[in-house]
């Protein structure tokens, strides 16, 4: 390959790799100089006319590129890297063949998009900083020691002292030859800088007394009592057998002696719990898992607000790189606002109105979100418009990019089988594989007829669809407030008009009522998605039109949620509804999406720009069922024929309740500092204590903090489905150090290293935290013996007889 860098205008011949485990992409110059690139760190690869093409002339001569016949196009490969959505890099290769950069491409988004990439076990994250340092070695080939305390910052004679302990050289000019340095020495290595005292104590608690190690036995019975699901059925999951636990001992152990008499040592355990056995979550439920070929009311859906923007609401930058980036991450609903383009161009825009944002082409959002859409997920996606654009010339334009752009993606007719009519459920996600679904007001109310009689400026009475039901106004849900982007229809207003005032109106471009045929050529785009302001539920209930959709602003979503849950939960069953952001949130701040959950609310549009604890628990959630989108509802939240009150505690089937003791930090910060670890719970209101806090270390130790504490008590969570854990690791002061927010359903028991997230979700290769979980089926008090009873009724009764001898003496 050539690598080219736009800024310096340079190309130098490199040669691309990727490590044998799939860590790293790195290519080296002819000057043996080497540039690394964390394959986490990777957000998309462009080839074609996608990639990045040279703009400098000098550049452009080098490749040919303004040949008649030019091949350039199919030797190009872009790979986009950034630690967020908005501070991206794009490295840029020229291959030498044609196709070559196209199979590169895909081979590296196969890596990235491996669930097990950004969730691998803790030990893999260590070889992870091993295989690094045997990649920068010096002119002699060697490691230099220099690199390893870099690595490892926080303190250095811990460092010296670990380095000593395996015989190798210490001082900063000093270097290890990699033969030195192979994977059994580092692992002495870390157990001399990083000892694990905690894990001795566990691993003293079931072993023989006396005896420095675990028989297979001894493993086996710690494999089931602390590390499988207590809930789980014997006969469908066996519990693990001591001749099927020799395989671990002769993973982990590191004495071959021990290994022949199948026993494990303390530090065998230590590799054990560091290994993939031993994730936190349960990986099934990282891939696709969900049933989707239900209505698409019955998801929710990743969603974005004001998808344009890249910092603030009223100062920021917008660009078409931002809707690649939400639809990379498995952002299924995107929003464009949409203005007119001024002369001699007339070319629609995109920008957050009224403010000082800048603008982006139309088209070229529409060019970055075809290219995107499908990358991540093959499951719909859906446009939001928020349509400003009063030309009926520039609406025809905007409805013909779609077209042509968008082509067979775009999903221009209702499908057979699900008829735009009353009482017709809306397609699943299955059905609406590959297809881009817009939502736009759909122009229902003038005739082409009655459009020219307008010309004409006759009196109308147009026909107004959605008039509401006449009810009692005290049987009455009403929302009162219109959603923002819902401009109000003008119809009505027409016919007090005069001829001046109509030619007046249309010399301005006329307005939202008077707009029919550019609404003609918007309008037959869209289908399943129509937007209406929101009545009532009554009204909703009664139309029963389930392709209708409102937009609702967090404020007036938590006003009705309040007022009426049960009805809002029942709206979500049948048809969807969109929140979004007030417009007081100009630093494009996140309002926490949790609550909207609650009631089944599908597209919760969050600001993606804004990696704040919203967007945090967004992104985690969503991570799950293969990052396609969508996650299914709970059947309470689907069925006709359940009732569900996110604020009441009735008729919930599966409760459960939590323990989470925090034991120990790994490798927590860059410094020798202090450090403290909050977990809270997101779930349902009536969910019991939500929030705890561990004290501050004793001592500046980051490399290895223990807390020995009670442990954090979460007695009641009522729907396990809806509920997740955010754990968060800080140091003294405030400075966070990384977090991890995991869905209780995907959460396993037992003793587990939970590797933190940085802020905008990234794995983060050094910090770990271990802790103990444990999930079961809550059981209230007055229960307790009963469930001992019908699990163990033997114990059961020996315990009564015990009890029973006691009281007779």
């Amino acid at each position: 390959f050539f690598f080219f860098s736009q800024e310096t205008a340079s190309a130098s011949p490199v040669i691309l790799r990727v490590d044998p485990k799939g860590f790293y992409l790195y290519w080296t110059y002819q000057s043996k100089e080497i540039e690394i690139l964390d394959i986490t760190s990777i957000r998309d690869t462009r080839v074609g006319r996608f990639a990045k093409i040279p703009k400098c002339q000098k550049l452009r001569e080098v490749f040919n590129l303004d040949y008649p016949h030019s091949t350039f196009l199919l030797k190009t490969l872009t790979i986009v890297s950034g630690p967020d959505m908005v501070d991206l890099t794009f490295h840029n290769f020229v291959s030498y063949k044609e196709n070559v950069g196209k199979s590169w491409a895909e081979d590296i988004m196969a890596i990235v998009r491996n669930p097990l990439t950004y969730n691998a076990s803790r030990y893999t994250f260590l070889e992870k900083i091993l295989v690094k340092l045997k990649m920068q070695l010096n002119a002699e080939g060697k490691i230099p020691v220099r690199n390893i305390f870099q690595m490892f910052p926080a303190d250095r004679k811990r460092v010296e002292a670990a380095l000593s302990a395996c015989h190798l050289p210490k001082g900063k000019n000093d270097a290890i030859n990699p033969e030195d340095f192979p994977e059994t020495v580092y692992k002495t290595f870390l157990m001399n800088l990083c000892p694990r005292p905690e894990i001795d104590e566990i691993f003293t608690s079931h072993h023989l007394k006396a005896k420095p190690y675990m028989t297979k036995e001894h493993l086996a019975k710690f494999i089931n009592k602390k590390q499988r699901d207590s809930r789980l059925n014997d006969i469908l999951f066996p519990p693990a057998k001591p001749e099927q636990v020799q395989s671990l001992i002769e993973k982990y152990e590191p004495s071959g002696i021990n290994i022949q008499r199948g026993q494990l040592s303390p530090e065998g355990m230590v590799w054990f719990l560091c290994g993939p056995e031993n994730n936190v979550i349960a990986l099934d439920k990282l891939v696709l898992y969900q049933d989707m070929t239900q209505p698409l009311s019955h998801y929710f859906i990743n969603s974005s607000h004001n998808t344009y923007l890249t910092a603030g609401q009223f100062s920021g930058i917008s660009s078409p790189e931002m809707y690649r980036q939400a639809l990379l991450a498995g952002c299924r609903c995107v929003e464009l606002d949409c203005w007119k383009g001024r002369p001699p161009d007339e070319e629609p825009i995109i920008t957050h109105g009224f403010t000082m944002t800048t603008e982006i082409l139309f088209k070229d959002a529409i060019e970055a979100i075809a290219e995107s859409a499908f990358k991540t997920s093959l499951y719909p996606v859906i446009l939001s418009f928020e349509n400003h654009v009063d030309s009926p010339k520039q609406q025809a334009k905007m409805a013909e990019y779609c077209r042509t752009i968008f082509g067979d993606m775009l999903l221009t007719e209702p499908l057979e089988k699900y008829p735009l009519k009353p009482g017709v459920p809306l397609p699943s996600p299955k059905d609406l594989l590959g297809k881009i679904l817009i939502k736009n007001k759909k122009n229902q109310s003038i005739s082409g007829k009655r459009q020219n009689s307008l010309k004409k400026g006759r009196n109308v009475e147009p026909e107004i669809i959605e008039q509401p039901m006449p009810m009692d106004a005290e049987d009455t849900v009403w929302a009162g407030d219109v959603a923002e982007e819902e401009p109000e229809e003008e119809y009505e207003h027409l016919g007090n008009l005069d001829e001046e005032e109509i030619k007046k109106m249309q010399s301005d471009e006329g307005t939202a009522g008077l707009e029919v045929t550019a609404y003609e050529e918007m309008s037959s785009l869209v289908n399943y998605i129509q937007p209406i302001k929101f009545d009532s539920f009554e009204v909703s209930a009664q139309k029963n039109q389930l392709y209708v959709i409102s937009s609702f602003t967090e404020l007036k979503a938590y006003d009705l949620l309040t007022k009426f849950p049960v009805q809002f939960v029942e709206y979500n069953k049948r048809q969807m509804s969109r929140i979004y952001p007030k417009g007081t949130r100009m630093d494009s701040s996140n309002y926490m999406p949790q609550m909207f959950w609650n009631v089944g609310c599908q597209m919760v549009a969050l600001n993606f720009q804004t990696m704040d604890v919203p967007m945090q628990q967004n992104m985690a959630l969503f991570e799950f069922n293969g990052q396609c989108g969508y996650l299914l509802k709970h059947e309470f939240m689907r069925r006709p024929d359940k009732q569900f009150d996110p604020f009441s505690v009735d008729r919930i089937d599966v409760v459960v309740a939590s323990t989470l003791s925090i034991l120990s930090g790994q490798f927590l910060s860059d410094r020798s500092v202090k450090t403290y670890v909050e977990v809270e719970l997101f779930g349902l209101p009536r969910d019991t204590k939500r929030k705890y806090r561990t004290k501050l270390t004793s001592s500046a130790n980051s490399i290895n903090p223990v807390w020995k504490e009670e442990a954090f008590v979460f007695e009641k969570i009522m729907m396990p489905e809806l509920a997740s854990l955010k754990i968060v690791a800080w140091e003294e002061g405030g400075k966070f150090i990384g977090h991890r927010v995991i869905p209780v359903i995907a959460v396993h028991s037992g003793y587990h290293h939970i590797c933190l997230r940085s802020e905008s979700n990234m794995p983060l290769t050094m910090p770990s935290l271990f802790v103990y979980l444990e999930i079961k089926d809550y059981v209230p008090d007055a229960w307790a013996d009963l469930t001992i009873a019908l699990s163990n009724p033997i114990k059961f009764f020996s315990l009564q007889d015990k009890r029973s001898v006691k009281l007779k003496d």
